[in-house]
């Protein structure tokens, strides 16, 4: 993987996040936090570029469960102003509107409140919304289009997951939060490597030989020592999520 000072790393994002604040004329930042290290590293770091008055977290759950305590552990560890929204009965309610929906259908249900509740605030408030996405999901196409995949900005998001996690150790994230499963929570027992097909240790090496580096796929799969369909898979997940990395497009005249 890259060979990053992740240090360096912790004061680019400060700086960032600052300057888009500073740049839009907002009063400060709104994060979804679920619990997850993603929200979690995002929310640190907002509070270490802004303070933590400036930082309003939303806890969003569609059920109770860990994920519910860990989220407010970290708004609690970082002292920032925050709300619990229950979004069952607005999830609830598109559901009995449209008909029954199919897990995954229910599950962009979802994210798409939890991004409109995200949106409301920052509007009331004159706030920038941070995503959370990383760059190991944002290239496979592991969100929800105009769901959690939605921002101002995404500071993290061209980071992998497992530098995400060592920047997590650097600030202070929990420790439970940074060696938790990690999980959307979108259902009871969803896990993101498991609907991804892959672990996010061996994804993020396979990308960045692939997409930084650009090496062909069977030198990829020489060096990991993986057969080449381990690394085609990977790549169709890429390039099947295309559209989702890109702004609606139409013909041209």
């Amino acid at each position: 993987m890259r060979n990053l000072d992740y240090g360096d790393v912790v004061r680019v994002v400060e700086g960032f996040i600052r300057e888009k604040v500073e740049e839009t004329g907002a009063e400060g930042v709104v994060v979804g936090i679920s619990g997850g290290v993603d929200s979690a590293t995002v929310a640190y770091l907002a509070v270490r570029a802004l303070g933590r008055e400036r930082v309003l977290g939303l806890i969003m759950p569609y059920l109770e469960n860990r994920d519910l305590e860990d989220a407010k552990l970290v708004c609690e560890s970082l002292g920032i102003p925050y709300k619990v929204l229950n979004i069952k009965p607005i999830v609830d309610e598109f559901e009995r509107t449209v008909g029954d929906l199919d897990r995954k259908s229910k599950g962009n249900v979802m994210a798409r409140t939890r991004m409109v509740l995200l949106y409301a605030h920052a509007n009331a408030m004159n706030y920038l919304v941070l995503g959370t996405s990383n760059r190991s999901e944002f290239l496979t196409g592991y969100f929800t289009k105009w769901g959690d995949g939605a921002s101002d900005y995404a500071p993290l998001i061209n980071l992998y997951k497992t530098e995400v996690w060592k920047i997590a150790e650097l600030i202070g994230v929990p420790e439970n939060i940074i060696q938790k499963k990690p999980s959307a929570g979108l259902w009871e027992g969803q896990a993101d490597e498991d609907e991804l097909g892959i672990s996010y240790r061996l994804l993020d090496e396979i990308l960045w030989r692939m997409v930084d580096l650009r090496k062909p796929k069977g030198e990829i799969a020489g060096e990991l020592g993986l057969p080449v369909e381990k690394v085609e898979y990977v790549e169709n997940l890429v390039r099947k999520s295309e559209h989702k990395r890109r702004l609606p497009t139409g013909p041209s005249f």
